[in-house]
């Protein structure tokens, strides 16, 4: 099975990427204060919800639910979905899908193609399959737009041009779209935009579109966005497509309740999306005429299939773990390599690559559990890093020095002599090193004080 998560399959070493990032002083001002801000509106938008809590528990709960009965309501979703004129397609991995999609496409004589929601497309690289079967991918998301206009990759799974700020943005608009004027407001380059894609909307006859849920009680597809291009993405075209990962499944149209309060409030500090779309099938008259739906695998039943680390399939793309994360607001989304950043990233890529990728991943992490604490749906990243670390080790992959650092370390502790000897070690070389300095450490904190008693000394004279 070939999986393909980011521009490559095998990611750069974070280490690597992050140094080179870490450089980048603009990018690195846009990302902490565009996050802030996220940051500051989520606090005071979950400080209104008394329930808060019991939420998270309810949407953790559905989520186990759905992951322990996974195929049955797979099926129940495609026999419902199938009933009210939807057309369900099973994708192995990444090729699989991108073929059928643009079969899909070509059926209909068709050389274009309006997307939004498009994460689990970049995932399978579909617009790089689309350009190269002679079909035009047109982004309508805005920062999934400004991306695509700028040859570039997102750094967030939310807002993927995070990294960008507004005379980024305005000047590469003037060039792409071919404009002789253009503001600097945020309302100005929301206009350009929407001049840009009001006439491809009214033009392209196939929509695509990514889902945040998919009911399986009564096959209903649900996405929502900020925007309204979704909207106008999926209720224009003549023929729709849908590709969604198998764990977008809910057990029921009363579960959204849960995950519609969750979720805006966790992505971008809102109260309620401004727009919610759910369709179910097709309707004469309204909307498309046609309507396919691809469930995606690319690895995700090999997560499924590890009881320590399954509930990453939880994972409902609010991005709420990197807005908080210090080492993901320090680098950005581009030192992970991957379409999916910061902490959910950090353990969902090694993941989908069987761990024969991205190995530095799981070391991406402080592991301070900042990520566990705003997470909607409860999954505990901190935990999943060890485990997946664990993993590497096992694997032969682990980073220079720690195989043999482990080894010494598992030496002095399992005697409690060679313990003894091994803090007085450490006890007499801490003020030569106080003096020299520890590179990477020394330059911006201080070395911490070692005691002059050990606990075990301390016990003995008493």
């Amino acid at each position: 099975m070939s999986v393909h998560v980011g521009e490559a399959a095998t990611a750069p070493d974070f280490k690597k990427a992050a140094h080179v990032l870490l450089g980048n002083t603009q990018i690195r001002a846009n990302v902490r204060r565009a996050t802030e801000t996220i940051r500051n509106k989520r606090a005071l938008v979950v400080g209104e919800m008394p329930d808060w809590e019991q939420l998270r528990d309810s949407a953790q709960q559905i989520k186990r639910r759905v992951l322990a009965s996974l195929p049955g309501y797979l099926e129940q979703f495609e026999a419902a979905c199938t009933a009210a004129g939807g057309q369900v397609h099973w994708a192995r991995d990444a090729d699989e899908a991108n073929q059928i999609i643009t079969g899909i496409i070509q059926s209909h004589k068709q050389t274009e193609i309006i997307k939004v929601k498009t994460m689990t497309s970049d995932e399978t690289r579909l617009n790089v399959a689309l350009e190269a079967a002679g079909i035009t991918p047109w982004e309508t998301d805005l920062a999934d737009l400004i991306i695509q206009l700028g040859h570039d990759k997102p750094s967030h799974i939310v807002v993927p041009a995070l990294h960008k700020n507004k005379s980024e943005i305005r000047q590469l608009f003037l060039e792409k779209m071919n404009l002789t004027e253009l503001g600097d407001k945020p309302e100005d380059l929301a206009a350009a935009a929407r001049t840009y894609l009001r006439e491809r909307f009214l033009r392209v006859k196939v929509g695509f579109s990514g889902a945040n849920f998919a009911v399986a009680e009564t096959g209903s597809v649900c996405v929502v966005e900020s925007e309204g291009n979704g909207r106008m993405c999926v209720t224009l075209p003549d023929v729709m497509i849908t590709m969604l990962g198998i764990e977008k499944i809910i057990p029921s149209f009363n579960d959204l309740e849960v995950f519609l309060q969750l979720l805006p409030r966790s992505a971008t500090g809102e109260r309620m999306n401004p727009y919610n779309s759910i369709w179910t099938g097709v309707t004469p008259g309204d909307g498309p005429r046609e309507f396919h739906v691809i469930l995606l695998d690319n690895g995700r039943t090999k997560v499924l299939a590890d009881p320590e680390s399954r509930e990453t399939l939880h994972c409902i793309r609010c991005a709420a773990c990197l807005n908080t994360c210090p080492v993901y607001r320090q680098t950005g989304g581009h030192a992970y390599g991957s379409i999916y950043s910061g902490p959910i990233g950090a353990i969902l890529t090694p993941q989908l690559q069987s761990m024969e990728h991205s190995q530095s991943l799981p070391y991406a992490s402080s592991l301070c559990g900042a990520c566990y604490e705003v997470c909607p749906v409860k999954i505990n990243i901190p935990e999943i890093l060890i485990h997946l670390r664990g993993k590497v080790v096992r694997n032969g992959d682990a980073p220079m020095g720690e195989g043999l650092g482990m080894k010494m370390a598992a030496f002095a502790m399992s005697d409690g002599s060679r313990l003894a000897g091994a803090q007085k070690l450490v006890q007499l070389g801490h003020t030569p090193l106080e003096a020299i300095g520890l590179p990477g450490w020394s330059t911006t904190r201080d070395l911490p004080s070692i005691p002059k008693q050990t606990f075990r000394e301390w016990w003995n004279k008493r």
